[in-house]
């Protein structure tokens, strides 16, 4: 009965040490992640983002931000080992051994007239007759009495003595640190413990697995629905103009699945007369074209009618319920457009690759959604590609305010840019009435956009040139520098509601076939990703090349300072179609910022194939051109005449091609060179 007790007494412990043993390395681990996230986390400091209130550390949004279903478990199991130390330490009584002569206030080894003048001396106290208190009668009886009878009884004392038991040597016992009514499985208590069983190993792994497999077979990897993602494969179009691309991203089932209340049709008439400019009618027809508008599905006109708010900042003329379904729209945007880039660039050709007009598309849309900016301010104007777009997410400036700078030959986003921070004051303070203040936020902006530079070779690794078939090697350095110094902060958004990372996608295409040869995304964010994938990446290209231990080394340990220096290393694989000349270009774009894209140009010759073998495991030689299917290609004819949009900053034309600032040549050295034939890379969609 001892041993059952001192089990019981020990299940507390037991509970308490099962419980510390993970939630005490995960809360060190969630402590030490939120304090590297809050260094890295550099928010634009400009007043019109202060006043925004999205970095506003008021305790209502650090409560709003730390209520996550993790965060609370976290906090109430805390809760609950603080309950059991306390009970441990006041409550939860410990097991007292049975010791005859400490009972008696004797010592080992008393005699037999000091154990009878205890006896008595207690019995005095402790006695029914002599004090009636109930707790002293039970001492009494269950402890007074038994220490008397174990030390009187010669067996039993000598048994105690020799033992420490009055019942003699005593085995090995063991236990478990359970509750008293789970040890007794007689009665109740038994089926108490066999539902515990079946729910902790039975019922509670089903549930779980169940969850789970419900949730996957509705989401993809990327939280993304699995029918968002088929809509997107089945609409996106190799010819699909950029401003075209909206119509395919509000198609995602997750905008179709929020309700349209009766209570919205009001505001959303009136939104769409705010916003009417920015839906592409044909002002002719105009009633006709907002009754095809209306007759639309009610989910895909409120979902459109929602993000036009966002782009043209009309999102403060919304009800509070619209509000909340624009606010969880935007929530959405980011993972929703990257599944949509992703659709754009995995392979649509034979040769393996992806479409370039509506992967530009898409990264443009993400540019407007942060920044607010609408589609038809990118129509270029003048002498600037990009249109007003870059002007209208600094801080303060309108539309008006781009038309005073130009009066100054201030025409373009690379004017304001390349002009000196005393330059640009003069020009804010002295031909836009701009405050100090004002100007002062203006600079800070300009100081957190990026600018990007890149370094770049295509080669067949251990080969000399690039021969048909081959799988060529695309190696990228991209750096990134800010006028502030600093490699990694969040973009300047105010309309954004939420927290939005830089993000840059890599694209390496043939502008003229309309083909991404290879695709990347790339994050400056994470420092020790890039240094180990840096680190891995060199150490494995020398070591295909032959080089000794201290070429690796130290190859390495300069990829690593670069990293540290804010370049981030892009690899790449492509296998080399059929044998010419191919004016490629490589692009960097920024999902978050609007004009601090970049791009080169880079000449890649293939030769006709001289070695013995096909490299890479090719079979033959791949034929050119993407692969178009029946019918496809006069429906996309059709709608190459119907786009009267705006003209994407890189849809480039001949002239624009040679105004590229760098240009890579990469060229084979091979007897073979001169029987190669100029080619285009590829065939017009």
């Amino acid at each position: 009965m001892a041993a059952s007790e001192e089990n019981s007494a020990l299940f507390p412990i037991f509970i308490l040490t099962i419980m510390a043993l993970p939630l005490v390395p995960y809360t060190i681990h969630r402590l030490f992640h939120a304090a590297s996230k809050k260094t890295k986390s550099i928010h634009c400091p400009c007043a019109v983002c202060l006043r925004s209130g999205k970095y506003r550390k008021s305790i209502f949004k650090r409560i709003s931000n730390f209520s996550t279903y993790s965060n609370l478990t976290v906090v109430l199991l805390w809760i609950v080992m603080v309950g059991l130390v306390y009970y441990i330490k006041h409550v939860n009584h410990e097991v007292q051994v049975f010791e005859p002569f400490s009972i008696l206030g004797l010592e080992p080894g008393a005699s037999d007239s000091e154990i009878r003048k205890a006896f008595r001396k207690l019995s005095i106290l402790y006695h029914p007759d002599k004090n009636p208190d109930p707790e002293a009668h039970k001492y009494f009886v269950e402890y007074i009495s038994k220490a008397h009878q174990a030390l009187t009884d010669p067996i039993s004392r000598e048994n105690f003595e020799k033992y420490g038991h009055p019942d003699g040597r005593q085995g090995l016992q063991m236990g478990i640190a359970l509750p008293q009514f789970l040890l007794n499985i007689d009665g109740a208590s038994g089926g108490v413990l066999l539902l515990g069983i079946v729910g902790v190993c039975i019922l509670l792994p089903l549930i779980m697995a169940v969850i789970y497999l419900s949730r996957s077979s509705k989401y993809s990897g990327n939280y993304v629905m699995h029918h968002t993602v088929k809509t997107y494969y089945y609409f996106i179009k190799p010819s699909l103009a950029p401003s075209k691309v909206m119509d395919v991203f509000i198609k995602a089932a997750e905008y179709m699945e929020i309700p349209v209340r009766r209570s919205d049709e009001e505001p959303l008439q009136k939104l769409f007369l705010l916003v009417r400019s920015e839906l592409n009618l044909d002002l002719k027809n105009i009633k006709q074209e907002q009754a095809k508008f209306w007759k639309q599905h009610p989910p895909l006109v409120k979902a459109e009618l929602l993000i036009q708010a966002q782009l043209t900042r009309e999102s403060g003329e919304l009800s509070p319920a619209l509000l909340h379904d624009l606010r969880r729209m935007l929530e959405l945007a980011p993972r929703l457009l990257e599944e949509l880039m992703k659709m754009a660039i995995i392979p649509h050709t034979s040769e393996g690759h992806g479409w370039l007009r509506p992967a530009i598309g898409v990264v443009e849309l993400s540019q407007s959604i942060v920044q607010a900016v609408p589609l038809s301010a990118r129509k270029a104007s003048g002498a600037s590609t990009e249109g007003v777009a870059p002007f209208l997410q600094l801080p303060h400036f309108s539309e008006a305010v781009v038309k005073k700078i130009a009066r100054k030959k201030v025409r373009s986003f690379e004017d304001l840019r390349d002009m000196t921070p005393r330059e640009r004051a003069d020009l804010l303070t002295q031909v836009v009435s701009f405050s100090p203040a004002e100007s002062k936020d203006v600079e800070t902006v300009l100081e957190m956009m990026p600018t990007i530079t890149m370094e770049i070779t295509c080669e067949t690794e251990g080969e000399e040139g690039i021969q048909e078939g081959d799988i060529a090697t695309m190696q990228a350095w991209l750096t990134l520098k800010r006028g502030n110094g600093l490699t990694v902060a969040l973009p300047h958004a105010p309309y954004f509601p939420f927290q939005k990372e830089e993000n840059y996608w890599l694209l390496l295409a043939d502008p003229v076939s309309n083909e991404v040869w290879v695709s990347q995304k790339i994050s400056f964010t994470d420092e020790a990703t890039a240094v180990t994938a840096a680190s891995n990446a060199i150490q494995e290209s020398k070591e295909r090349s032959g080089a000794n231990l201290k070429e690796i080394s130290l190859a390495v340990k300069a990829a690593v300072e670069k990293v540290k220096g804010g370049s981030r290393l892009v690899m790449g694989k492509f296998r080399a179609p059929a044998e010419g000349n191919y004016n490629l270009t490589c692009y960097c774009l920024c999902d978050s910022w609007i004009g601090c894209d970049f791009k080169m140009s880079m000449k890649v010759r293939v030769l006709k194939r001289s070695r013995a073998g096909m490299r890479g495991g090719a079979g033959a030689v791949v034929e050119e051109g993407p692969v178009v299917e029946d019918g496809v290609e006069e429906e996309e004819e059709e709608e190459e005449e119907e786009y009267d949009d705006y003209e994407s900053e890189y849809s480039e034309d001949e002239e624009e091609v040679k105004d590229v600032k760098k240009t890579t040549d990469v060229v084979a050295n091979d007897q073979d060179s001169g029987s190669g034939s100029d080619r285009s890379g590829g065939e017009e969609d």
